[in-house]
């Protein structure tokens, strides 16, 4: 699953980033690496961009980008 698979208030862990080359530096510049939790606060109208909340900041990311983050899903609080 990828970020993308949240649901708005889900949490998941990041387990993988799926990417190389600059995209990847700039995910894991963005504080998005193995590991760290993240939380789906919401989609644009259309669907693109998210909102996720990273290492407590919110942080707006393309869904295109987001779908090269592979995430568990944590239960929803």
């Amino acid at each position: 699953m990828t970020i993308v698979d949240l649901k708005p208030g889900q949490t998941g862990i990041v387990m993988e980033i799926r990417c190389k080359g600059e995209l990847r530096r700039r995910i894991i510049d963005m504080g998005i690496t193995r590991g760290v939790r993240v939380m789906l606060k919401r989609t644009a109208p259309f669907g693109d961009p998210i909102q996720i909340n990273v290492r407590g900041y919110e942080l707006s990311i393309r869904k295109s980008d987001a779908e090269n983050i592979e995430i568990e899903i944590l239960e929803r609080k």
